[in-house]
């Protein structure tokens, strides 16, 4: 393939993965809002089965992006601030429904109970309230974590006038804190999202500069690449040692179709020769040579 070639494949995919993150993206805003809805409808083990189609999924979406080797661990992630956003979002949907339609207004504290026992999760309080002029308050009772208020006492509660959302105290409905905290965990999946488009931009660029070079031409000026005899391409293996330059992890790839009729064990002595240890695993293609390997290759 010539340069201009591997440039235009590289345009190509710069244009497929970037609609592709965006698309990502938005389907991890919208699972988010699903899952916050379905929260109270659906138990834990149909949440759980859906959360692990969602991880299948973004997967897939994630590996299309390029960087297939990260998508697992980019995918779980994002499924955990995902799950993460949605319970958050799910407890505090109740308290901004109130603050938007709800009325602040004095009630007085006319009994109080406690929940029952259930193992060790802690005991909530019931209160019962009406308004000063004896009139019910709608909705179901006003409940707290701590005993806070004693009957006959008057307070503050913003009630809603519908009757579906139990009265809060200002304070309680106050959702600020939480909202950003689920804003910061959206913003958290959707950098990862990013973050996987840039590796896998990154890594195509990278595999564009891998391919072989003589001294200042691209690929197709070395004709004779992949031809010769054993010692030609013994020598070529040298030169491309010596010269090739080491990518980010540290190792020299070099491409074993270019020496056809050299083993990877000899390729691993004339490596060994030159101060290089060859690679025995996740060459994916190639043949990696460094300084530090996780598993050389045994070499004739």
């Amino acid at each position: 393939m010539s340069a201009g070639d591997e440039g235009e494949v590289g345009a190509i995919r710069m244009r497929y993965r970037v609609p592709l993150a965006i698309g990502t993206g938005c389907y991890v805003l919208a699972a988010i809002w699903v899952m916050s809805l379905l929260a109270d409808d659906i138990g834990s083990v149909g949440q759980m089965l859906l959360w692990i189609g969602h991880g299948v999924v973004l997967i897939v979406l994630l590996a299309g992006l390029g960087a297939w080797e990260y998508s697992v661990s980019a995918a779980l992630f994002i499924v955990f601030a995902s799950a993460m956003t949605a319970y958050v979002t799910s407890v505090v949907r109740d308290d901004l429904i109130l603050q938007q339609r709800g009325v602040e207004t004095t009630v007085i504290v006319v009994k109080e109970w406690r929940d029952s026992a259930q193992g060790r999760q802690p005991r909530g309080h019931n209160y019962e309230v009406e308004h000063p002029d004896g009139t019910e308050v709608p909705g179901p009772a006003l409940k707290v974590r701590s005993d806070r208020f004693d009957v006959g006492q008057h307070i503050r509660v913003i009630e809603d006038p519908r009757g579906e959302l139990r009265p809060q105290t200002p304070g309680q409905a106050d959702a600020t804190g939480d909202v950003a905290g689920a804003g910061l965990l959206v913003l958290a999946a959707l950098a990862a999202v990013g973050w996987m488009a840039w590796r896998g931009g990154d890594a195509t660029r990278r595999g564009e500069q891998d391919a072989p070079k003589t001294g200042a031409g691209p690929r197709e000026a070395c004709p004779a690449a992949g031809r010769g005899t054993p010692d030609e391409q013994e020598e070529r293996l040298r030169e491309a040692l010596r010269t090739y330059p080491a990518d980010r992890s540290g190792y020299v790839r070099v491409h074993p179709k270019d020496y056809p009729d050299v083993s990877h064990r000899r390729a691993a002595r004339i490596g060994r020769d030159m101060g290089l240890r060859a690679e025995a695993f996740g060459n994916r293609g190639s043949w990696r040579f460094g300084e530090n390997v996780v598993e050389e290759v045994p070499y004739d």
